[in-house]
């Protein structure tokens, strides 16, 4: 099973790549070859670090394509600031846009006692008829490393609490994104990614 998986050149995708070879995928990395992502079978958009990076998206032509195979029916899986870029945009980097699949921003921590970024385990609500999330019980338990989170919609699939209640897995059509890093979450972040694999494109939703 082939795997486009997306490199804006901000993060190590070793964790990413390892866990969807050992669940059988064939993942083939792109940074700009827009053909990759055109013949796409799925799409995964591993990251980390500033949300300013995904500019790169933008400039190689690679958004514009996300587009298109989004539009094609082509699951796609963000991760993380990935899952971020999903959205209008984040106030970390307010000139620079998302893709806007989902309208709203995304925000950073509100002032508290605890520490950010949120950095740890934190247990999942799953919303009822996720298929993303299917086989996943609530309250178990994924890694998180984050400094801003989405906000809490209807197109969420499972929401977590950290200072405050916000969005942990995010799913429309066959669009998704997840805030945790599934690759470093054990069991349950492997049944997720296999959640994904499984996956049957429907079209245009």
């Amino acid at each position: 099973m082939r795997v486009t998986v997306i490199d804006y050149k901000a993060g190590n995708l070793t964790s990413v790549l390892k866990a969807l070879r050992h669940l059988g995928a064939e993942p083939e990395v792109t940074d700009s070859d827009l053909s990759v992502v055109d013949t796409a079978e799925r799409i995964v958009l591993p990251g980390v670090g500033h949300f300013a990076a995904t500019e790169r998206l933008d400039a190689t032509g690679l958004t514009l394509a996300i587009r298109s195979a989004i539009a094609r029916g082509v699951p796609f899986l963000g991760i993380c600031v990935g899952m971020q870029w999903l959205y209008a945009g984040s106030s970390e980097a307010p000139e620079q846009p998302g893709l806007g699949h989902f309208p709203e921003k995304c925000t950073r921590f509100a002032d508290s006692t605890e520490k950010v970024p949120h950095v740890g385990w934190n247990s999942l609500e799953v919303k009822k008829g996720s298929r993303l999330l299917t086989g996943v019980e609530p309250g178990e338990y994924v890694y998180f490393t984050h400094s801003y989170k989405g906000p809490v919609t209807a197109d969420t699939a499972a929401t977590t609490f950290y200072i405050e209640p916000f969005v942990a897995a995010v799913e429309h059509g066959s669009v998704m994104g997840v805030q945790f890093h599934p690759e470093k979450s054990g069991t349950t972040g492997l049944t997720i990614l296999r959640n994904f694999l499984s996956w049957e494109a429907k079209g245009t939703e």
